[in-house]
């Protein structure tokens, strides 16, 4: 029997959060303000009149049309009770979608399908013939997740799929992430390897020194992180979008999540900055900048460490480094983020993803193209 689904308000939908410890904070109602150029709704799934699921749904409107793009980031966050009776939340979701305008639904559950440990990714990629994560065997199979994934794509959903030189969808399909809970620093420093070691001890050495910083900083890590997007060649986003989240995150969740901005300075220097979002027992690295002249002071290695060991100390279970390619190819311009984050020991963690449940062909196909124009 399908739940109903109706639109709820905020405080409704805060209420209903503040029953979860994981859940993603793209699915808080205060999102939607960082998201300018985007309408927003919040709705809730009822079994009679008790609240089970609830979703923030970001509306974006093509110009000169009628028609929209539905999107729930990382979402829905689902009652796990309900979460695979697929057909009961996802339909009347896409009723309300197609009634209301919508040319394609897009939705990703946080729901894990495959886990693999450190040390499996660095066997495959010292082997040299694994492409990608989907050709080595994880450690840990989801048999709910991949369910959830498999009814899904037979109630009509489609995933954008890549040769594994991108992420995949508009939010990462692979991240990384790192245990931290009870653990000690010595126990956390015991699973990176010897360069991380080495690298935390030289930023150390160099004076190097990572500090929480203010909302006026900001400027600081804007600055930092244009030269970061010019050096990778991606478009950054502007001082006014992480102003806002700030806000956003800081003083309007209800006390359900909160962001920080941490600063790697060497002689009131800023060589690294990174922003640090907490909800609940999950920890994201969401954003990230660096100089290109203080590389050899180690900075990145020292603002991960601090960031690492204070998500620990928030109370949090996992320390999240957020997205990476699926490809295992040295050679690729991607593999880089994986070396990186791999140096930690964490784990790599595969979510079922994005799905386009499509609602008007013709508008998603123009749609595409349009995107794929874009670049």
């Amino acid at each position: 029997m399908s739940l109903i689904l109706k639109e709820i308000d905020k405080e409704t939908h805060v209420e209903f959060l503040k029953n979860y410890q994981t859940f993603s904070f793209l699915q808080l109602p205060c999102w939607a303000e960082v998201k300018s150029g985007w309408k927003s709704k919040s709705v809730g799934w009822f079994d009679e009149r008790k609240l089970v699921c609830v979703g923030l749904i970001l509306i974006r409107n093509i110009p000169k049309t009628k028609w929209s793009l539905f999107y729930l980031p990382e979402g829905p966050v689902l009652d796990p009770d309900y979460a695979k009776n697929v057909v009961d939340w996802l339909t009347p979701l896409r009723d309300f979608a197609k009634a209301s305008g919508a040319f394609n639904l897009k939705l990703g559950p946080q729901v894990t399908i495959n886990t693999w440990s450190a040390a499996t990714i660095k066997n495959a990629i010292s082997d040299n013939v694994y492409r990608q994560f989907k050709d080595v065997d994880p450690d840990r199979i989801n048999p709910f997740g991949h369910e959830i994934g498999t009814k899904l794509r037979n109630l009509g959903g489609k995933q954008i799929e890549t040769d594994g030189e991108g992420f995949g969808d508009v939010q990462p399909r692979f991240v990384f992430a790192i245990d931290v809970e009870g653990k000690t620093d010595e126990e956390l420093l015991a699973t990176f390897s010897q360069e991380w070691r080495r690298n935390i001890k030289k930023a150390e050495k160099s004076e190097v020194k990572v500090r929480q910083a203010s909302f006026s900083d900001l400027e600081t890590f804007h600055t930092l992180y244009k030269e970061t997007a010019k050096r990778d060649k991606f478009t950054p986003r502007p001082l006014n979008y992480f102003k806002q989240m700030w806000k956003s995150l800081n003083e309007n969740s209800n006390n359900l999540a909160e962001m920080r901005l941490y600063i790697a300075e060497q002689e009131n220097i800023c060589h690294a900055a990174c922003l640090w979002v907490r909800v609940g027992k999950h920890v994201w690295y969401t954003y990230g900048a660096s100089s290109t002249s203080g590389r050899e002071l180690r900075p990145s290695n020292a603002i991960q460490w601090q960031m690492m060991r204070d998500a620990r100390d928030a109370g949090a279970s996992i320390y999240d480094m957020r997205g990476i390619a699926a490809t295992l190819n040295e050679k690729s311009p991607l593999f880089g983020l994986l070396r990186f984050k791999i140096g930690t020991g964490g784990k790599v963690i595969q979510y079922v993803g994005e799905w386009d449940f499509v609602l008007k062909p013709l508008i998603y196909k123009a749609f595409r193209v349009a995107l794929a124009r874009r670049g």
